[in-house]
């Protein structure tokens, strides 16, 4: 029934049976059960007839109704279904939300969502360690939405083939958070992380992959045993070669330290000795302290001389002291490696961490002009549970 002037509040209130009413303008008060009651627009758009919900009456009056309803109006009259305008702006703002969300927020969701279905606690710290050392670097503080292929490989061609067997499960686990992500809504099209018929175009088989050896290394489980066979060694090239392990230092960075580069628990090493040139401050355990204390002190300012007075140990000290062990497969510089892989399946500490304990050189320029400290009362940490992992304690 066309209604011939707008109804006024008051006697819309009075309106109490079900259905829906015209009040004027295009709008209808819609009423179903007892106290269902909200604002509708009817108009017509192609050849149809539509209703748009405007809001409930208890958060919208009569007259803001109306306002909506004549908004709606001028958008048709500039050929806009009103309807479609709407979702659209609500599409627009789930998409605005959605790239708010870092990877790294979803990946600690899908963790917290799915950690009560895994049995063994192991897996969850290997989830989030392994993700903290190789994806949060590449894309963790990135919204999820961002994520593609490239930054996917940034992440996993550095292990790809070093760390095949890691590799393979960093893969497995990016690709599962990214699908949780799309289901909630948070990112769309393709996982740039599924191996079938995508990665696998790009990165060889895992199975198939010839490993490059690098410099051999000690399985992170096998430290505690092989520390204490070193332990039982003696000579100034087995100390060498625990202090190297216990500050995960280099071959040249061990070998020429001076005891005027110790002060009480602190090692630094100059720029001049330092593969970046740049000097590195080096936190000491207790258990590279003690080991200090029972050096013989010589006529020298070095921790570990050689037979040549005034000359550090050779590098060949070492290789021959893990040849004396029957560890000939090993090389000093290997502990570094094993070190790395330690903190990245058995601990939380990032891995930024990780990695200013190895003095490694942060290589994007964006993330090292925001990391101006140099980490180094969580490094302490670090190597506290390092050497105490080292000796075989929990």
């Amino acid at each position: 029934m066309a209604v011939k002037s707008p109804l006024t509040a008051l006697a819309v209130s009075k309106i109490k049976t079900p259905g829906r009413h015209a009040v004027g303008d295009g709008v209808y008060l819609q009423i179903t059960g007892d106290s269902g009651r909200s604002w509708i627009f009817r108009y017509q758009r192609g050849g149809r007839q539509r209703h748009m919900g405007l809001g409930p009456t208890d958060l919208l009056t009569l007259a803001e109704a109306r306002e909506r309803a004549r908004e709606a109006r001028r958008l048709l009259l500039d050929g806009i279904d009103p309807m479609e305008a709407r979702n659209a702006r609500r599409a627009q703002a789930a998409l605005d939300a959605a790239k708010a969300v870092t990877f790294k927020d979803c990946a600690e969701r899908y963790i917290a969502s799915h950690e009560a279905a895994w049995r063994n606690p192991v897996h969850r710290k290997q989830w989030t360690s392994t993700l903290t050392a190789y994806a949060y670097p590449a894309f963790g503080a990135l919204p999820v939405a961002a994520v593609d292929t490239g930054l996917v490989i940034k992440a996993l061609e550095p292990i790809w083939t070093e760390k095949p067997e890691t590799a393979s499960r960093v893969r497995g686990r990016v690709e599962s958070i990214l699908d949780w992500a799309k289901v909630r809504g948070y990112r769309e099209g393709e996982n740039p992380a599924r191996w079938r018929g995508h990665l696998d175009k790009l990165l060889p088989n895992r199975r198939k992959v010839r490993r490059v050896e690098h410099h051999a290394a000690l399985p992170y489980a096998d430290m505690p045993a092989f520390m204490v066979a070193l332990r039982e060694r003696e000579g100034i090239a087995a100390r060498a070669l625990e202090f190297l392990i216990l500050t995960a230092g280099r071959t040249g960075e061990v070998l020429g330290a001076r005891w005027s580069e110790i002060e009480c628990d602190v090692w630094t090493v100059p720029a001049s000795r330092m593969k970046a040139h740049r000097e590195h401050r080096v936190p000491l355990p207790d258990q590279a302290v003690n080991l200090l204390a029972k050096l013989p002190r010589v006529d020298s300012d070095l921790l570990f001389p050689g037979e040549r007075s005034g000359r550090p140990l050779s590098n060949m000290a070492l290789l021959m002291m893990l040849r004396r062990m029957k560890r000939g497969d090993l090389t000093a510089h290997g502990f570094r490696s094993t070190f790395r892989d330690w903190t990245a399946e058995e601990t939380d500490y990032a891995g930024e961490i990780a990695e200013a304990a190895l003095a490694h050189v942060v290589e994007s320029k964006v993330e090292a002009a925001y990391r101006r400290g140099d980490l180094f009362e969580k490094r302490r940490t670090l190597m506290a549970d390092w050497a105490t992992y080292c000796e075989g304690a929990k």
